[in-house]
């Protein structure tokens, strides 16, 4: 997103303040059509998934479907993405080279842009997560609500209702309230006083959402989403040789973290030039490395592509069907494609970076000492904290998706600890410090600069 004015600090409100209350009810209000409308959106990019891979291929006859044909569907993708980026307001949403951060809610003329962006990136093949776009989405319709009650000038309320949308938004793609609000914390990096001022509305509006998108789930058959993974094999509990492979995962995950950063942030440097070419030129290649991966694995392209969202339970499910060439393979070529997707598509980094780091620890796992789940889940998180540098939220990813989560949870809190602390030393100065949102800067966008 471009960079907005910072608006001037207000004082926080008392909690018991008439004012606060009116804050309260208007985001329990924008919960219901933001969860909605994040519903929706999600909906809509799974069955263009679906449809240009699997219905329109058999619609021409391809079966089976051709290693080249994701090829086609990318480069549109790359050039709607580049058209959105020279010509529409908010050049699409933020570039997800530099991570996750908080940023400004989009305003209501930069949505669209946002939206058909990162509608092309994920229904179309490229490797970036729908978190970023859905924050965005989430941030600027609620933001937009104080001015549909004449209270426009309103900064304070702008930035509590931008806030609630992200909550409502990104709660329902994660399946859980607390875990969005976790996300979105720390990502700002807000404490305090404006903590509690900003985390009750979100919470409010997460949970009044959360009740229209059962009732939505119920209503169209299509469910609800959720992060669990059952029918997982068995673990024990921690040991000592697990312990030492938690060190292992976490002093490995930076470099490859690195790897994917550098390259995503130099495909973005060497295009900045033409926004609408580069995406273009940076989409074919990566359906040639999907392709690259058909032909070498004799397996899908499809697994390559995508935010892995929805591939990361049959990866753990089925994990015992992969050979350690096998998950090899997955991981260099997914991080490739991550890493060019990253640098010219819109989305989010979490999903990829949590299916390569699954896929990296499931590998491990053919190694004496280390049980799958145990793997994965140190995976899972050690990469998750490489590409947001967010400690907490990193293990909660890794041991909310698992039935056995609690059990492994020792084990993901060293791994993820140690490939923050090697990452930070590994990259000083790298990152800018980010600015909390307390005054009128709520998440809004959930990646870095464009």
């Amino acid at each position: 997103m471009p960079s907005h004015p910072t608006p001037v600090p207000q004082p926080l409100p008392s909690l018991h303040s008439r004012r606060y209350r009116q804050l309260l009810l208007l985001a329990a209000a924008v919960g219901v059509p933001v969860s909605a409308v994040a519903f929706a959106y999600l909906q809509l990019v799974h069955h263009t998934q679906h449809w240009v891979y699997h219905d329109l291929p058999s619609a021409l006859g391809l079966d089976p479907v051709p290693l080249w044909w994701p090829v086609p569907p990318l480069v549109l993708a790359g050039l709607i993405v580049g058209l959105c980026v020279r010509y529409l307001p908010g050049k699409g949403g933020d570039s997800p080279a530099d991570g996750f951060h908080a940023g400004p809610p989009p305003r209501p003329r930069e949505i669209p842009g946002i939206a058909l962006a990162a509608l092309a990136s994920l229904g179309l093949g490229a490797v970036v997560g729908p978190e970023a776009p859905l924050i965005a989405l989430g941030a600027g319709l609620a933001a937009w609500a104080p001015s549909l009650v004449k209270r426009g000038d309103d900064e304070q309320a702008v930035a509590v209702l931008g806030a609630a949308g992200a909550f409502a938004a990104i709660s329902l793609l994660l399946g859980s309230p607390l875990l969005g609000a976790f996300l979105l914390m720390e990502a700002s990096a807000t404490g305090g006083a404006a903590l509690g001022f900003m985390l009750v509305p979100g919470l409010l509006a997460s949970g009044v959402g959360a009740l229209v998108i059962v009732g939505l789930g119920s209503l169209t058959g299509l469910g609800t989403a959720s992060l669990a993974i059952p029918a997982l094999p068995d673990f024990v509990r921690p040991d000592v040789p697990q312990l030492g492979w938690a060190v292992v995962i976490g002093l490995a995950a930076p470099f490859l973290g690195i790897g994917v950063r550098r390259l995503s942030r130099l495909v973005r440097t060497r295009g900045a030039g033409r926004p609408v070419l580069a995406p273009v030129v940076v989409a074919f290649l990566v359906g040639l490395v999907a392709m690259a991966y058909g032909a070498v694995s004799d397996r899908s392209p499809e697994a390559v592509l995508f935010s892995g969202e929805t591939a990361l339970g049959p990866l753990l499910v089925h994990a015992s069907d992969y050979s350690v060439g096998a998950l090899v393979l997955l991981v260099v070529f997914k991080s490739l494609t991550y890493a060019l997707s990253l640098g010219v598509f819109r989305g989010g980094p979490v999903f990829p970076g949590m299916f390569i780091g699954a896929a990296g620890g499931i590998a491990l796992s053919h190694a004496p000492g280390l049980q799958t789940v145990a793997g994965a889940a140190m995976g899972i998180g050690a990469m998750c904290v490489v590409m947001l540098r967010m400690p907490l939220v990193s293990v909660l990813l890794a041991t909310l998706l698992l039935s056995q989560g609690l059990s492994v949870m020792p084990l993901v809190i060293v791994s993820v600890v140690v490939a923050h602390v090697v990452m930070s030393f590994l990259t000083r100065g790298d990152d800018a410090p980010q600015e909390p949102f307390p005054t009128g800067r709520p998440p809004g966008a959930a990646a870095g600069s464009g």
